[in-house]
């Protein structure tokens, strides 16, 4: 089955630039289809995470963590459907934050960032390795996202709902 690989914190806000294109033709030999600007990959080909990391280690020119998953977890994840019910906004954006293991949650949902107040980010659910959430266009924004990683105990690449519909789409090749 195919793998999926989120680089965290890339080409955003001009730091940690590389072009995704260069290093999914470098990893050609593994089949490797590139979503996007923000370093999104779906390997077709199989390889264990381990060696697809030290693949990716090896081209990047800065250190980078990569958050692995299986493509049949995508698969899934698109399937359940899970921002049905939550009307589109404009400034509002539902979100995916891959997180680096699967981990057992302590948290209750729904959680509010900044719990008073009006909400940056709002995260509903967990589904194995994915946080499900929405968070709104604004320059806070990525303060209560570090806050969620903080909270969560892991690092997480966040992904648009709109990325990871791409990403199913190409597993289906």
């Amino acid at each position: 089955m195919a793998t999926v690989a989120f680089l965290k914190g890339v080409n955003v806000g001009g730091h940690r630039r590389f072009r995704p294109t260069v290093l999914a033709a470098q990893l050609r030999r593994f089949d490797v289809v590139n979503i996007g600007s923000t370093g999104t990959f779906v390997v077709l080909k199989p390889v264990d995470a381990p060696n697809l990391c030290a693949e990716i280690t090896s081209q990047v020119p800065f250190e980078v963590e990569i958050m692995v998953c299986n493509g049949r977890d995508i698969r899934r994840l698109v399937s359940d459907n899970p921002f049905a019910g939550y009307a589109a906004e404009r400034d509002i954006v539902s979100f995916v934050g891959v997180m680096t293991t699967r981990k057992l949650l302590s948290i209750t949902f729904p959680l509010k960032l900044p719990a008073e107040n009006d909400w940056y980010v709002k995260v509903f659910g967990c589904q194995g390795q994915f946080v499900l959430g929405l968070y709104r266009r604004q320059m806070k924004t990525i303060t209560y996202l570090s806050q969620l990683e903080k909270l969560i105990g892991v690092s997480l690449a966040i992904r648009n709902w709109n990325t990871i519909l791409a990403v199913e789409k190409a597993l289906r090749r």
